[in-house]
């Protein structure tokens, strides 16, 4: 009998994938349970497993969108092992030499005999000293006529046509080369949600800046005893995501979102934290952020991140964030406005830590410092709310100690 392969489902909001890589071909003979081809959807790439052993036979080749619960394929489960490959050998007949007998020779062209060449063109091809035999022939029968010895004669007086132009360069001696490939579901999906992102909201961005001096001492003063501890390195991120789950229990309108005409707020604080892929930007989400120990952050942020980079991250793993931080500091970014996660009203951007002249007690002091910016849906967050908030994560940065007491 034969089992059907289908379409898993992968999460509540998804309803389609792509065929993204098939790991066997038809008439393989696959296992159950071993990886039998990736479906891309757009959240995240998933591997999905044989359903049993047998003979493949695929239905919806690479490529193909197909719908949550489709069958893409079927397994016949009375082949239970690879049927022998074996090569048919030659006859005893064949393997015996056998004498090659030679090929008659081509019989030979009898040469061509000159064409018939009209009166007055007998005379033309006699002044030029040309070949008849070069001259195509328009006449009855093949015959030579006094206009194909004049229009043979004007076309050898004729300068050579000029080469074709070289074509375009990208670089010195590089011709101009492009290549195409299909979107991936995820691309697709995210500039789907960041154009209607964009068309959705009334985007606006408040910027301001942060001395990281506390926070590197911190971390310089700990980091060993830190990941003895904890098997963990101690990075930037504990600090942000500590400090806006602080800010976001000030200014909870920060945590909500629209619903129509209703404002929804979260009395929870799943902060998503936006990782770079090979196929695109994902925002894993750790949820209960606030209750989160700063070992337990940076150990959640680089499992997320590692599994979303292997193509093994759940779509459960990026869903019901409240509010997001993107870092692009991590990339050399000294200043950028982030666009909104939808249907989150809020985003953190961090950027890279360079030491600038500051004032400091009205001196002139070199200080680390980032840039911190906030995009908010200005339908939802008044001037004042965002200010206010970016203001508390400067404070909670600057001085750690905060983080600690929750003040």
């Amino acid at each position: 009998m034969t089992v059907a392969i289908k379409v898993p489902s992968v999460g509540e909001s998804i309803t389609e994938g792509t065929i993204a890589h098939w790991h066997k071909k038809s008439g393989d003979v696959v296992r159950e349970e071993e990886p039998l081809f990736e479906l891309e959807t757009e959240k995240a790439t998933t591997t999905v497993p044989a359903p049993a052993t047998g003979k493949l036979k695929i239905a919806a080749q690479e490529g193909k969108t197909v719908a949550i619960g489709a069958v893409v394929g079927e397994i016949d489960d009375s082949v239970k092992a690879p049927a022998a490959d074996k090569k048919a050998e030659p006859s005893p007949a064949a393997k015996l030499p056998t004498e090659k007998k030679p090929e008659p020779a081509p019989p030979e062209k009898p040469p061509a005999e000159p064409p018939a060449l009209s009166p007055a063109a007998q005379k033309l091809v006699a002044e030029a000293g040309v070949d008849p035999k070069a001259i195509p022939a328009t006449g009855r029968g093949g015959r030579v006529t006094k206009e194909d010895v004049v229009h043979f004669l004007d076309e050898q007086k004729q300068p050579p046509a000029p080469p074709p132009p070289a074509p375009a360069v990208q670089a010195p001696g590089a011709p101009a080369k492009e290549r195409r490939e299909r979107m991936s579901a995820i691309r697709q999906r995210i500039a789907e949600k960041l154009l209607a992102s964009q068309n959705s909201t009334a985007t606006l961005t408040t910027f301001n800046e942060a001395d990281l001096s506390a926070v590197l001492a911190l971390r310089a003063k700990y980091k060993e005893r830190f990941k003895d501890k904890h098997q963990v390195n101690l990075g930037f991120m504990p600090f942000f995501v500590k400090a806006c789950a602080l800010a976001l229990k000030a200014f909870p309108v920060v945590n909500a979102f629209l619903d129509g005409g209703e404002i929804v707020y979260h009395d929870t604080y799943h902060i998503g934290v936006a990782v770079s892929t090979d196929k695109g930007l994902m925002v894993p989400v750790l949820r209960d952020a606030d209750r989160m120990s700063f070992a337990a952050i940076d150990r959640t942020i680089a499992e997320l991140a590692a599994r979303a980079r292997d193509g093994k991250i759940a779509v459960q793993d990026l869903q019901g964030g409240t509010f997001t931080i993107t870092n692009g500091g991590v990339f050399g970014s000294l200043l950028s406005t982030p666009i909104l996660n939808p249907p989150q009203s809020a985003i953190l951007g961090m950027h890279t830590i360079q030491k600038r002249p500051v004032v400091v007690d009205d001196q002139i002091a070199i200080r680390p410092m980032m840039y911190l910016a906030l995009s908010y849906d200005h339908r939802l967050i008044d001037g004042r709310e965002a200010v206010q908030f970016l203001v508390r994560v400067k404070e909670c940065v600057e001085n750690p100690e905060r983080l600690l007491l929750e003040v």
